[in-house]
């Protein structure tokens, strides 16, 4: 059963949708969304359980998640979208890749990856899932999440990001991160679903994210038989909020791409 997202809606042109970041919300997209909106409607979803949207009662799983989308997407009339998601965002993506064949003109994969969890980060998941449950409250997410989600650089440089992402990590409802890191952690392997997804396709990965390292990155990349590989320097797991003009300046060559493609 679906649950209906909020979603933030801004400009006019072809639709992209991003999807963002665990444990954050849509908030995380803001200077995407301002920097995009003279060249696409840009729309940018809480998924369920955080930001505005409602958590819903079904069991934990990234398909419910995408087909959330799949309904907002039906509930604003849109046809086939440019679909973006950055790390848990990617996985929602893949997922609706999986559950929603031919909705998607053009791709987004940003700091995620399309391998399942081994064993040792599923069980990781689920401890910090277990430990949301018996505490109710995001102090885990503060100390085992939010060290890895942005660079040296930006823990140098950029100390209003990192202020901005723990911000956001407290936020987040202990509920809603359990039910996000049982659904990661049951995600499948998508990469024979990136192989037959033949439209333009950009996978992006800050230079010193710690969590999607290279060779995640590359395998999606090589799987999409449109794919292209950009490397954003100086910038950890949360490119969108540690590079956002760079990551503004490679989504207008997505789109561009996509455009040109007919």
């Amino acid at each position: 059963m679906t649950v209906e997202l909020a979603a933030g809606v801004v400009g006019d042109g072809p639709p992209l949708v991003l999807l963002h970041a665990f444990p954050l919300s849509s908030a995380m997209w803001e200077q995407q969304a301002a920097g995009l909106a003279g060249v696409a409607r840009v729309v940018t979803p809480d998924l369920r359980g955080f930001g505005e949207s409602p958590l819903g009662a079904d069991e934990p799983s990234l398909d419910h998640a995408a087909d959330d989308v799949a309904a907002l997407l039906d509930r604003l009339r849109l046809g086939p979208v440019v679909l973006g998601g950055l790390s848990m965002g990617g996985y929602v993506a893949m997922a609706f890749l999986r559950r929603h064949p031919g909705r998607v003109r053009g791709l987004l994969l940003a700091d995620t990856k399309a391998g399942a969890d081994p064993a040792a980060a599923r069980d990781n998941r689920l401890r910090i899932a277990a430990r949301l449950d018996a505490d109710g409250s995001p102090a885990v997410l503060v100390e085992d999440v939010l060290p890895g989600l942005t660079g040296p650089t930006t823990a140098a440089d950029r100390p209003e990001v990192v202020a901005r992402v723990r911000a956001m990590v407290e936020a987040a409802r202990p509920a809603a991160a359990a039910w996000a890191q049982r659904a990661m952690a049951a995600r499948p392997d998508s990469l024979d679903v990136l192989r037959g997804v033949d439209v333009p396709a950009l996978v992006l990965r800050g230079d010193e994210d710690g969590l999607a390292g290279p060779p995640d990155v590359a395998a999606m990349a090589d799987a999409l038989p449109q794919g292209r590989l950009a490397v954003l320097p100086r910038a950890g797991h949360l490119t969108a909020l540690e590079v956002p003009d760079e990551v503004v300046r490679a989504v207008r060559g997505l789109l561009t791409r996509v455009e040109q493609a007919g």
